[in-house]
Protein backbone atom coordinates (compact mmCIF):
# COMPACT_ATOMS: atom_id res chain seq x y z
CA UNK A 1 0.00 0.00 0.00
CA UNK A 2 1.16 3.49 -0.97
CA UNK A 3 1.05 4.59 2.99
CA UNK A 4 3.19 1.76 4.06
CA UNK A 5 6.84 2.16 5.04
CA UNK A 6 9.20 0.56 2.85
CA UNK A 7 10.96 -3.06 4.28
CA UNK A 8 14.05 -2.01 4.17
CA UNK A 9 15.51 -5.85 4.94
CA UNK A 10 14.70 -6.53 1.05
CA UNK A 11 16.96 -3.69 0.07
CA UNK A 12 20.38 -4.81 -1.32
CA UNK A 13 23.01 -3.80 1.06
CA UNK A 14 24.81 -1.94 -1.34
CA UNK A 15 21.80 0.11 -2.27
CA UNK A 16 21.28 1.14 1.72
CA UNK A 17 24.24 3.37 1.33
CA UNK A 18 23.27 6.89 0.74
CA UNK A 19 23.11 10.41 2.70
CA UNK A 20 25.72 8.85 5.20
CA UNK A 21 27.99 7.33 2.88
CA UNK A 22 28.25 10.67 0.61
CA UNK A 23 28.10 12.61 3.70
CA UNK A 24 31.09 10.91 5.10
CA UNK A 25 32.93 10.89 1.50
CA UNK A 26 32.44 14.54 1.67
CA UNK A 27 34.02 15.13 4.59
CA UNK A 28 37.84 14.84 3.14
CA UNK A 29 36.96 17.48 1.11
CA UNK A 30 40.50 19.40 -0.52
CA UNK A 31 40.51 22.30 2.71
CA UNK A 32 40.31 18.53 5.03
CA UNK A 33 43.02 16.98 2.47
CA UNK A 34 45.11 20.16 3.39
CA UNK A 35 45.03 19.63 7.09
CA UNK A 36 45.74 15.82 6.99
CA UNK A 37 48.86 16.59 4.87
CA UNK A 38 49.80 19.23 7.29
CA UNK A 39 49.69 17.16 10.24
CA UNK A 40 51.54 14.24 8.31
CA UNK A 41 54.31 16.45 7.26
CA UNK A 42 54.82 18.45 10.36
CA UNK A 43 54.31 15.03 13.18
CA UNK A 44 54.63 12.49 11.08
CA UNK A 45 52.38 9.43 12.43
CA UNK A 46 51.62 11.21 15.90
CA UNK A 47 48.41 12.40 15.10
CA UNK A 48 46.95 9.18 13.84
CA UNK A 49 45.24 8.37 17.14
CA UNK A 50 42.93 11.36 16.48
CA UNK A 51 41.44 10.08 13.86
CA UNK A 52 40.45 6.63 15.82
CA UNK A 53 39.55 9.12 18.31
CA UNK A 54 37.29 10.98 16.07
CA UNK A 55 35.53 7.76 14.69
CA UNK A 56 32.87 6.98 17.12
CA UNK A 57 32.48 11.10 17.97
CA UNK A 58 31.71 11.15 14.43
CA UNK A 59 29.45 8.30 14.14
CA UNK A 60 27.31 9.13 17.00
CA UNK A 61 26.54 12.94 15.81
CA UNK A 62 25.85 12.24 12.32
CA UNK A 63 23.62 9.39 13.41
CA UNK A 64 21.57 11.71 15.51
CA UNK A 65 21.23 14.21 12.77
CA UNK A 66 20.36 11.65 10.56
CA UNK A 67 17.33 10.68 12.78
CA UNK A 68 16.01 14.20 13.11
CA UNK A 69 15.60 14.33 9.28
CA UNK A 70 13.86 10.44 9.09
CA UNK A 71 11.94 10.80 11.97
CA UNK A 72 10.57 14.50 11.33
CA UNK A 73 10.97 14.80 8.08
CA UNK A 74 12.55 17.87 8.29
CA UNK A 75 16.02 19.45 8.68
CA UNK A 76 18.37 20.63 11.19
CA UNK A 77 17.14 23.80 10.95
CA UNK A 78 13.42 23.30 10.82
CA UNK A 79 14.36 21.23 13.98
CA UNK A 80 15.72 24.27 15.75
CA UNK A 81 13.90 26.65 14.65
CA UNK A 82 11.08 24.99 16.13
CA UNK A 83 12.48 24.38 19.78
CA UNK A 84 14.90 27.23 20.42
CA UNK A 85 14.79 31.18 20.25
CA UNK A 86 14.79 32.43 16.24
CA UNK A 87 17.96 35.07 16.56
CA UNK A 88 20.30 32.22 18.45
CA UNK A 89 19.31 29.96 15.25
CA UNK A 90 19.86 32.75 13.04
CA UNK A 91 23.24 33.35 14.46
CA UNK A 92 24.05 30.08 14.07
CA UNK A 93 22.94 29.50 10.56
CA UNK A 94 24.80 33.16 9.45
CA UNK A 95 27.94 31.80 10.78
CA UNK A 96 27.74 28.71 9.28
CA UNK A 97 26.74 29.84 6.09
CA UNK A 98 30.30 32.28 6.18
CA UNK A 99 32.36 29.46 7.21
CA UNK A 100 30.86 27.19 4.37
CA UNK A 101 31.34 30.07 1.67
CA UNK A 102 35.17 30.33 3.01
CA UNK A 103 35.09 26.88 2.61
CA UNK A 104 33.98 26.71 -1.09
CA UNK A 105 36.14 29.17 -1.92
CA UNK A 106 38.96 27.07 -0.94
CA UNK A 107 38.29 23.86 -1.99
CA UNK A 108 37.68 25.63 -5.42
CA UNK A 109 41.10 27.16 -5.36
CA UNK A 110 42.85 24.00 -4.48
CA UNK A 111 40.73 22.02 -7.63
CA UNK A 112 42.08 24.77 -9.70
CA UNK A 113 45.59 24.43 -8.65
CA UNK A 114 45.75 21.16 -8.79
CA UNK A 115 44.18 20.83 -12.32
CA UNK A 116 46.87 23.32 -13.35
CA UNK A 117 49.93 20.89 -11.79
CA UNK A 118 48.66 17.89 -13.61
CA UNK A 119 47.83 19.90 -17.58
CA UNK A 120 48.75 23.11 -17.03
CA UNK A 121 46.84 26.24 -17.75
CA UNK A 122 45.36 29.23 -15.70
CA UNK A 123 44.04 27.68 -12.32
CA UNK A 124 41.38 30.28 -12.25
CA UNK A 125 39.75 29.43 -15.46
CA UNK A 126 39.44 25.73 -13.74
CA UNK A 127 38.32 27.46 -11.04
CA UNK A 128 35.31 28.80 -12.91
CA UNK A 129 34.75 25.33 -14.67
CA UNK A 130 34.39 23.49 -11.81
CA UNK A 131 31.95 26.01 -10.19
CA UNK A 132 29.75 26.35 -13.46
CA UNK A 133 29.92 22.56 -13.39
CA UNK A 134 28.86 22.01 -10.41
CA UNK A 135 26.28 24.69 -10.00
CA UNK A 136 24.62 23.93 -13.25
CA UNK A 137 24.56 19.57 -12.10
CA UNK A 138 22.42 21.00 -8.79
CA UNK A 139 20.11 23.40 -10.22
CA UNK A 140 19.17 21.32 -13.56
CA UNK A 141 19.36 17.81 -12.12
CA UNK A 142 16.94 16.00 -9.79
CA UNK A 143 18.42 14.50 -6.61
CA UNK A 144 17.24 10.98 -8.29
CA UNK A 145 19.68 11.62 -10.91
CA UNK A 146 22.19 13.75 -8.47
CA UNK A 147 22.53 11.33 -5.86
CA UNK A 148 24.22 8.09 -7.79
CA UNK A 149 26.81 10.72 -9.09
CA UNK A 150 27.85 12.09 -5.68
CA UNK A 151 28.24 7.75 -4.58
CA UNK A 152 30.43 7.52 -7.90
CA UNK A 153 32.60 10.02 -6.60
CA UNK A 154 33.28 9.46 -3.31
CA UNK A 155 34.44 5.86 -4.74
CA UNK A 156 37.60 7.93 -6.25
CA UNK A 157 38.30 8.97 -2.46
CA UNK A 158 40.31 5.30 -2.74
CA UNK A 159 43.17 7.42 -4.87
CA UNK A 160 44.20 8.29 -1.46
CA UNK A 161 44.43 4.46 -0.11
CA UNK A 162 46.33 3.63 -3.41
CA UNK A 163 48.76 6.35 -3.42
CA UNK A 164 49.67 5.18 0.16
CA UNK A 165 50.46 1.90 -1.25
CA UNK A 166 52.26 3.45 -3.75
CA UNK A 167 55.20 4.43 -1.61
CA UNK A 168 57.01 2.82 1.02
CA UNK A 169 55.32 2.80 4.69
CA UNK A 170 56.46 1.38 7.65
CA UNK A 171 53.16 -0.26 8.84
CA UNK A 172 54.13 -1.36 12.47
CA UNK A 173 55.61 2.22 13.39
CA UNK A 174 51.91 3.65 11.88
CA UNK A 175 49.57 1.38 13.58
CA UNK A 176 51.28 1.88 16.89
CA UNK A 177 51.08 5.63 16.76
CA UNK A 178 47.42 4.98 15.25
CA UNK A 179 46.80 2.67 18.67
CA UNK A 180 48.44 4.16 21.27
CA UNK A 181 48.79 8.16 22.00
CA UNK A 182 51.80 9.93 21.43
CA UNK A 183 50.53 13.37 22.80
CA UNK A 184 53.17 16.43 22.63
CA UNK A 185 52.74 19.07 24.61
CA UNK A 186 53.11 22.18 22.79
CA UNK A 187 50.91 24.64 20.85
CA UNK A 188 51.67 23.39 17.53
CA UNK A 189 50.66 19.97 18.41
CA UNK A 190 47.52 21.16 20.44
CA UNK A 191 46.33 23.28 17.53
CA UNK A 192 46.73 20.15 15.02
CA UNK A 193 44.86 18.34 17.28
CA UNK A 194 42.01 21.25 17.21
CA UNK A 195 42.80 21.35 13.54
CA UNK A 196 41.94 17.29 12.58
CA UNK A 197 38.70 17.66 14.99
CA UNK A 198 37.68 20.42 13.23
CA UNK A 199 37.77 19.14 9.50
CA UNK A 200 36.42 15.99 10.88
CA UNK A 201 33.60 16.79 12.45
CA UNK A 202 31.87 19.81 10.88
CA UNK A 203 28.33 21.60 11.20
CA UNK A 204 28.09 21.65 7.45
CA UNK A 205 27.86 17.68 7.72
CA UNK A 206 25.31 17.72 10.40
CA UNK A 207 22.97 19.62 7.97
CA UNK A 208 23.56 17.65 4.73
CA UNK A 209 23.16 14.35 6.00
CA UNK A 210 19.70 15.13 8.00
CA UNK A 211 18.55 17.45 4.98
CA UNK A 212 19.38 14.26 2.77
CA UNK A 213 17.15 11.47 4.82
CA UNK A 214 14.32 14.21 4.20
CA UNK A 215 15.35 14.22 0.28
CA UNK A 216 15.52 10.13 0.16
CA UNK A 217 12.14 10.53 2.15
CA UNK A 218 10.52 12.50 -0.12
CA UNK A 219 11.88 10.72 -3.54
CA UNK A 220 9.92 7.69 -1.96
CA UNK A 221 6.33 8.70 -1.58
CA UNK A 222 5.73 5.34 0.33
CA UNK A 223 7.44 6.02 3.30
CA UNK A 224 5.87 7.71 6.30
CA UNK A 225 7.98 9.49 8.91
CA UNK A 226 8.80 7.51 12.12
CA UNK A 227 7.44 9.77 14.16
CA UNK A 228 4.03 8.91 12.41
CA UNK A 229 4.49 5.38 12.27
CA UNK A 230 6.34 2.56 14.53
CA UNK A 231 6.37 0.20 11.41
CA UNK A 232 9.20 -0.94 10.55
CA UNK A 233 11.06 1.96 12.49
CA UNK A 234 13.46 -0.51 13.79
CA UNK A 235 14.67 -1.41 10.19
CA UNK A 236 14.98 2.41 8.99
CA UNK A 237 17.13 2.91 12.24
CA UNK A 238 19.39 0.23 11.18
CA UNK A 239 19.95 1.23 7.93
CA UNK A 240 20.90 4.80 9.35
CA UNK A 241 23.52 3.27 11.83
CA UNK A 242 24.50 1.07 8.72
CA UNK A 243 24.81 3.67 6.48
CA UNK A 244 26.25 6.34 8.77
CA UNK A 245 29.02 4.10 10.47
CA UNK A 246 30.37 3.15 6.80
CA UNK A 247 30.32 6.45 5.70
CA UNK A 248 32.19 7.89 8.65
CA UNK A 249 34.32 4.92 8.75
CA UNK A 250 35.02 5.16 5.09
CA UNK A 251 35.79 8.77 5.72
CA UNK A 252 38.51 8.24 8.30
CA UNK A 253 40.26 5.18 6.83
CA UNK A 254 41.19 7.92 3.81
CA UNK A 255 41.68 10.15 6.33
CA UNK A 256 44.32 7.36 8.02
CA UNK A 257 45.88 6.89 4.73
CA UNK A 258 46.44 10.82 3.85
CA UNK A 259 48.29 11.56 6.95
CA UNK A 260 50.11 7.94 6.42
CA UNK A 261 50.98 9.26 2.81
CA UNK A 262 52.28 13.01 4.14
CA UNK A 263 54.50 11.42 7.04
CA UNK A 264 56.22 8.70 5.03
CA UNK A 265 56.99 10.57 2.18
CA UNK A 266 56.88 14.36 3.45
CA UNK A 267 57.82 14.02 7.00
CA UNK A 268 60.41 11.62 6.45
CA UNK A 269 61.96 13.32 4.05
CA UNK A 270 62.22 17.35 6.20
CA UNK A 271 59.44 18.32 4.20
CA UNK A 272 57.11 19.93 7.43
CA UNK A 273 55.94 22.86 6.01
CA UNK A 274 52.75 22.21 3.72
CA UNK A 275 50.20 24.74 3.80
CA UNK A 276 47.75 23.68 0.86
CA UNK A 277 46.70 20.36 -0.70
CA UNK A 278 48.23 21.06 -3.99
CA UNK A 279 51.62 21.86 -2.32
CA UNK A 280 51.28 18.54 -0.58
CA UNK A 281 50.98 17.04 -4.41
CA UNK A 282 53.83 19.11 -5.68
CA UNK A 283 55.96 17.96 -3.13
CA UNK A 284 55.37 14.28 -3.73
CA UNK A 285 56.27 14.22 -7.10
CA UNK A 286 60.04 14.29 -6.86
CA UNK A 287 59.89 12.33 -3.96
CA UNK A 288 57.43 9.51 -4.44
CA UNK A 289 57.34 9.82 -8.24
CA UNK A 290 54.56 11.17 -10.98
CA UNK A 291 52.69 8.25 -10.09
CA UNK A 292 51.76 8.54 -6.89
CA UNK A 293 51.85 12.78 -7.28
CA UNK A 294 48.82 12.00 -10.16
CA UNK A 295 46.83 9.93 -8.17
CA UNK A 296 47.03 12.73 -4.73
CA UNK A 297 46.19 15.54 -7.57
CA UNK A 298 43.04 14.05 -9.27
CA UNK A 299 41.97 12.71 -5.78
CA UNK A 300 41.99 17.00 -4.81
CA UNK A 301 40.09 17.51 -7.87
CA UNK A 302 37.23 14.35 -7.06
CA UNK A 303 36.49 14.72 -3.53
CA UNK A 304 36.13 18.83 -4.48
CA UNK A 305 33.60 17.71 -7.01
CA UNK A 306 31.77 15.94 -4.15
CA UNK A 307 32.21 18.37 -1.14
CA UNK A 308 31.53 21.66 -3.07
CA UNK A 309 27.97 21.08 -3.65
CA UNK A 310 27.53 19.56 0.12
CA UNK A 311 29.08 22.56 1.50
CA UNK A 312 27.19 25.05 -0.64
CA UNK A 313 23.92 22.68 -0.30
CA UNK A 314 24.09 22.72 3.50
CA UNK A 315 24.02 26.61 3.32
CA UNK A 316 20.87 26.24 1.28
CA UNK A 317 19.09 23.50 3.54
CA UNK A 318 20.01 25.95 6.63
CA UNK A 319 18.62 29.28 5.05
CA UNK A 320 15.67 27.42 3.36
CA UNK A 321 14.66 25.45 6.42
CA UNK A 322 15.04 27.95 9.14
CA UNK A 323 13.19 30.66 7.04
CA UNK A 324 10.13 27.68 7.04
CA UNK A 325 10.50 28.05 2.80
CA UNK A 326 10.40 24.60 0.39
CA UNK A 327 13.82 23.15 -0.02
CA UNK A 328 15.69 20.25 -1.35
CA UNK A 329 17.74 19.21 -4.53
CA UNK A 330 14.37 17.06 -5.74
CA UNK A 331 12.41 20.38 -6.22
CA UNK A 332 12.98 22.65 -10.01
CA UNK A 333 14.02 25.96 -9.00
CA UNK A 334 10.96 27.92 -9.17
CA UNK A 335 9.52 25.84 -6.12
CA UNK A 336 12.23 26.54 -3.95
CA UNK A 337 13.58 29.71 -5.23
CA UNK A 338 15.39 30.27 -1.71
CA UNK A 339 17.10 27.20 -1.25
CA UNK A 340 18.19 27.59 -4.78
CA UNK A 341 19.26 31.28 -4.38
CA UNK A 342 21.42 30.75 -1.36
CA UNK A 343 22.84 27.47 -2.81
CA UNK A 344 23.95 29.61 -6.43
CA UNK A 345 24.88 32.78 -4.39
CA UNK A 346 26.93 30.51 -1.78
CA UNK A 347 28.46 29.13 -5.06
CA UNK A 348 29.28 32.63 -6.46
CA UNK A 349 30.58 34.07 -3.59
CA UNK A 350 33.45 31.12 -3.19
CA UNK A 351 34.54 31.20 -6.37
CA UNK A 352 34.50 34.70 -6.78
CA UNK A 353 37.02 34.28 -3.34
CA UNK A 354 38.87 31.91 -5.08
CA UNK A 355 39.29 34.91 -7.37
CA UNK A 356 40.55 37.28 -4.91
CA UNK A 357 43.72 38.30 -3.29
CA UNK A 358 42.61 36.80 0.03
CA UNK A 359 45.19 34.08 0.39
CA UNK A 360 43.48 30.94 1.05
CA UNK A 361 45.29 29.66 3.56
CA UNK A 362 44.15 32.40 5.83
CA UNK A 363 40.89 32.39 5.02
CA UNK A 364 40.49 28.55 5.65
CA UNK A 365 41.84 29.91 9.00
CA UNK A 366 39.29 31.89 10.11
CA UNK A 367 36.73 29.49 8.50
CA UNK A 368 38.09 26.89 11.15
CA UNK A 369 37.66 30.04 13.99
CA UNK A 370 34.07 30.28 12.38
CA UNK A 371 32.94 26.46 12.56
CA UNK A 372 34.74 26.48 16.13
CA UNK A 373 32.02 28.77 16.98
CA UNK A 374 29.13 27.49 15.92
CA UNK A 375 30.01 23.73 16.03
CA UNK A 376 29.65 23.67 19.59
CA UNK A 377 26.45 25.05 20.46
CA UNK A 378 25.06 24.01 17.17
CA UNK A 379 25.80 20.39 18.40
CA UNK A 380 24.67 20.77 22.32
CA UNK A 381 21.17 22.06 20.60
CA UNK A 382 20.68 18.53 18.21
CA UNK A 383 21.79 16.90 21.61
CA UNK A 384 18.80 18.77 23.04
CA UNK A 385 16.35 18.00 20.04
CA UNK A 386 16.56 14.37 19.97
CA UNK A 387 15.64 14.19 23.52
CA UNK A 388 12.16 15.70 23.03
CA UNK A 389 8.85 13.96 22.42
CA UNK A 390 7.46 16.34 20.95
CA UNK A 391 10.01 16.64 18.06
CA UNK A 392 11.00 12.71 17.95
CA UNK A 393 7.75 11.31 19.40
CA UNK A 394 8.30 7.68 20.75
CA UNK A 395 11.86 7.82 18.61
CA UNK A 396 13.78 9.82 21.22
CA UNK A 397 17.45 9.16 21.52
CA UNK A 398 19.10 7.55 24.03
CA UNK A 399 21.46 4.39 25.41
CA UNK A 400 24.97 4.37 23.78
CA UNK A 401 24.13 7.15 21.47
CA UNK A 402 22.55 9.55 23.77
CA UNK A 403 26.57 9.28 25.86
CA UNK A 404 28.46 9.36 22.34
CA UNK A 405 26.75 12.39 21.29
CA UNK A 406 27.08 14.41 24.31
CA UNK A 407 31.12 13.48 24.42
CA UNK A 408 31.10 14.44 20.91
CA UNK A 409 29.96 17.81 22.03
CA UNK A 410 32.28 17.96 25.14
CA UNK A 411 35.60 17.02 22.84
CA UNK A 412 34.55 19.67 20.54
CA UNK A 413 34.01 21.62 23.28
CA UNK A 414 37.39 21.14 24.66
CA UNK A 415 39.19 22.20 21.10
CA UNK A 416 37.14 25.33 20.91
CA UNK A 417 38.87 26.15 23.88
CA UNK A 418 42.36 25.40 22.92
CA UNK A 419 41.82 27.13 19.79
CA UNK A 420 40.65 29.93 21.53
CA UNK A 421 43.89 30.08 23.79
CA UNK A 422 46.44 29.44 20.97
CA UNK A 423 44.38 31.53 18.83
CA UNK A 424 47.25 34.42 17.43
CA UNK A 425 50.25 32.30 18.79
CA UNK A 426 51.28 30.68 15.68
Amino acid sequence: MADQPRDVSKIPWWKRFGAGFVTGAADDDPSGVATYSQVGAKFGYAMLWVVLLTTPLMIAIQMVSARIGRVCGAGLADALIANFPKPAVWTLIVLLVVANTINVGADLAAMGASAKLLIGGPSLLYVLIFATGSTALQVYLSFERYSPILKVIALSLFAYVATAFAVHVPWGTALRYFIIPHVQWNTDYLTGIVAVLGTTISPYLFCWQAAEEVAELRENHGRKLLRDTSRKADAELRRIALDTTVGMMFSNIVAFFMIVTAAAVLHAHGKNDIQSASQAAEALRPIAGRFAFTLFSLGIISTGLLAVPVVAGASAFAVAGAARKPYGLSRKPRQAKLFYGVLVGSMALGTALAFSPIDPIKALYWSAVVNGVCAVPLMAAIMLVVRRKKTMGEHVVGGWLLFWGWLATAVMGLAAVVMFATLGKQ
